[in-house]
């Protein structure tokens, strides 16, 4: 077996079975008008399994909740509109020969008002802030976080009739869960905030209502991050026994897969080792994980210095990810600009065309500058 077939043999994570260790992470789009997903979106997922994708994790799809949308034609995932069409892409991907889940979202106080649907409604999180100590917005009430709880296991049932293989929870990047989770958002003097195991509260409700309404066999993957877009620096957890005890309850409450969202995956998240945070989370929980973070690419999609976009990236070689599999460090692992600028990714690496996707890549990568 060669190198590059360790990412291409057949996995099998609890309930979800996938015919390699490719996933497409998640990336918003905005080409949903009307928050629909039309015929583009269909075949834009349907490509990608087409070229090889084992799982495909949509982009952000909103959850029927009137604060959750903050972004112009981003998909919701309620009303029967939104959902017939969210039955196509999972139709196509499937006949395809892919298994695809929907990422699903709230942004929380990132939303502005005026973003529709939602029209005037102001951000909602849980002391109102979007970054620490700046109150912009509307901090919850228990019937707001009431609301938004059923909203997603309504979400996560609907995702399960509609045929997706598994659904995505999206507790990552500053969103409303991790304005949760981050104490410089959280402020709160009830049971949901406080330490971390207090601001995870909100989570845990939610994964708990999720894997009631799906049953006990359906695959919830959970994405985090330490890192915030509102501050790259933000952590949440100092240590592995930290991150153990961040982690467990969620194990505990139902989440079978973990997605774990780092800018750069070939980083170790602690002194001492060189596991990444995919790694250690594998190594404490004994769940699955996900990596991700600028593969196939030499940067992530915003440097340290925060002086260029995304497009200041180059291909680069798989050969650190291939060792980091080979060793199981982790189970999956996400694939985001490469699978933009080429829905045929994975069935070239497959194939060994490596010397020619890097020079594809980085003629497609140029170009779209």
């Amino acid at each position: 077996m060669s190198s590059v077939d360790t990412l291409f043999t057949p996995v099998t994570l609890g309930k979800l079975s996938l015919k390699n260790r490719i996933a497409m992470a998640p990336m918003t789009r905005t080409y949903s008008p009307g928050n629909v997903p039309n015929e583009k979106v269909i075949s834009y997922y349907r490509r990608r399994a087409e070229g090889g994708v084992g799982l495909i994790i949509t982009e952000g799809t909103f959850v029927n909740h009137k604060a959750a949308s903050g972004y112009p034609n981003v998909p919701a995932f309620f009303g029967e509109e939104a959902l017939a069409g969210w039955r196509k892409v999972v139709d196509a991907v499937h006949e395809a020969g892919g298994k695809i889940a929907p990422q699903l979202w709230h942004v929380g106080a990132i939303r502005r008002p005026g973003v529709m649907p939602g029209g005037d409604t102001p951000g909602h999180s849980p002391s109102g802030m979007v970054v620490p100590g700046k109150v912009t917005g509307h901090a919850m009430t228990q019937a707001d976080i009431d609301d938004v709880v059923a909203a997603f296991a309504q979400a996560a049932a609907d995702a399960k009739e509609i045929g997706f293989d598994a659904i995505e929870l999206h507790g990552a990047h500053g969103y409303l869960i991790d304005q949760f989770f981050w104490e410089g958002t959280n402020q709160r003097e009830d049971g949901y905030g406080g330490d971390l195991a207090h601001r995870s509260r909100f989570a845990l409700e939610i994964i708990r209502a999720v894997r009631a309404a799906v049953g006990p066999d359906f695959p919830i993957i959970f994405r985090y991050s330490q890192w915030k877009q509102q501050d790259y620096s933000a952590r949440l957890c100092e240590t592995p026994e930290a991150l153990e005890a961040f982690l467990t309850p969620m194990v505990e409450a139902g989440v079978d897969i973990f997605h774990c969202s780092t800018r750069r995956f070939w980083e170790p998240e602690f002194e001492g080792s060189d596991l990444n945070l995919a790694g250690w989370t594998r190594k404490l929980t004994g769940k699955p994980s996900i990596t991700v973070g600028s593969v196939g690419l030499n940067a992530d999609f915003l440097p340290n210095d925060g002086t260029a976009d995304f497009r200041g990236a180059e291909p680069a070689s798989l050969d650190r990810l291939i060792e980091r599999a080979e060793r199981d460090e982790f189970d999956l692992v996400a694939v985001g600009r490469a699978l933009i600028a080429n829905p045929d990714w994975a069935n070239q690496v497959a194939s060994g065309q490596t010397e020619d996707l890097l020079a594809y890549e980085k003629k497609m990568l140029h170009e779209l500058r």
